[in-house]
């Protein structure tokens, strides 16, 4: 027969044994801070993963995440303790791509094993509009009126008024008529395509990104597209917002993806010049190919 005390023993062995091997297991995470987000809306992406002390730990390379773009990758913070070690790292990221975005589960080899995190599923979503409502754009400073210059207003007024008088006056009298002169608008002799090509390759010389001019950097790649636009396909794009540009490209022959990355780009656009985002040289490179190759299928598709 087993005595009591020989039981005691053996259900605290077993408990310890049970806390050594669960502490022992590697374990790796992934989650969000939020699950939902507007275009261009920052989210935070947190990696941990817990190995044994002894373990060897091969982390993989975040280089790009479809749908998703990095905003800024944080350092790899570890702690290591008697009973393990533990990795920690984080990466602001942002989406310009609208619907159901996952995040693909990430393989870390622990000891020469595969160990997965869970997808992760971000909304990606526009802010709530109503589409009848005219569209207003950002609104430069508005300056405070100053009480003491009311009385310059009415003076500027009564001279204004006096000197129309005078002119009306010496008109009438002196029989002379203006004849109105017509401005000479220029116009390229180049066809549209080739302008856009000529000035593409004006706008890369210039290296404004290297001399800290991202902003008009943008601005000129931007306008390059909306006067081709404007010229191949009459499209009054110049008066519109970028968000009405994707809506009308949208009825071109561009294929699904061709047509997503020049929105993605349109976007980035806007981003840069409205949310001030600093983008890193590879996605002005590759903001300046996405114009020069959409500029390209557009003339080839149109022909």
């Amino acid at each position: 027969m087993i005595s009591k005390p020989f039981h005691i023993v053996s259900i605290f062995l077993l408990f310890h044994a049970t806390i050594g091997f669960s502490q022992n297991n590697p374990t790796v995470k992934a989650s969000v801070n939020k699950h939902e987000i507007l275009i261009g809306e920052p989210v935070d992406l947190r990696l941990e993963v817990n190995i044994p002390p002894q373990s060897h730990l091969a982390w993989p390379t975040m280089d790009s995440i479809p749908h998703f773009e990095f905003l800024k990758k944080g350092e790899k913070d570890s702690v290591e303790s008697t009973e393990g070690k533990s990795f920690v790292q984080h990466f602001t990221l942002t989406s310009f791509d609208s619907g159901s975005r996952t995040i693909p589960p990430m393989s870390f080899t622990i000891d020469g094993h595969k160990f997965s995190t869970d997808s992760l599923v971000v909304e990606v979503g526009f802010s709530k509009f109503d589409p009848k409502q005219d569209y207003h754009d950002i609104k430069d400073i508005i300056d405070v009126e100053n009480p003491g210059t009311k009385y310059i207003i009415w003076i500027l007024v009564a001279v204004t008024a006096a000197s129309m008088g005078l002119l009306i006056y010496y008109i009438a009298k002196t029989q002379f008529v203006i004849e109105p002169v017509e401005e000479e608008v220029p116009v390229s002799r180049l066809s549209p395509f080739d302008e856009a090509v000529q000035s593409l390759k004006e706008l890369q010389k210039l290296k404004l990104p290297e001399n800290g001019q991202v902003k008009m950097y943008y601005t000129r790649l931007n306008d390059i597209l909306r006067l081709y636009v404007l010229r191949k396909f009459q499209i009054h794009s110049l008066e519109k917002t970028n968000e009405e540009l994707i809506m009308q490209l949208g009825e071109t022959k561009l294929t699904r993806d061709e047509f997503s990355h020049l929105a993605s780009s349109l976007r980035m656009s806007d981003f840069v010049k409205f949310a001030r985002y600093l983008p890193d040289p590879e996605e002005n490179e590759k903001n300046f190919v996405v114009i020069e190759s959409s500029i390209h299928r557009l003339n080839e598709i149109e022909n």
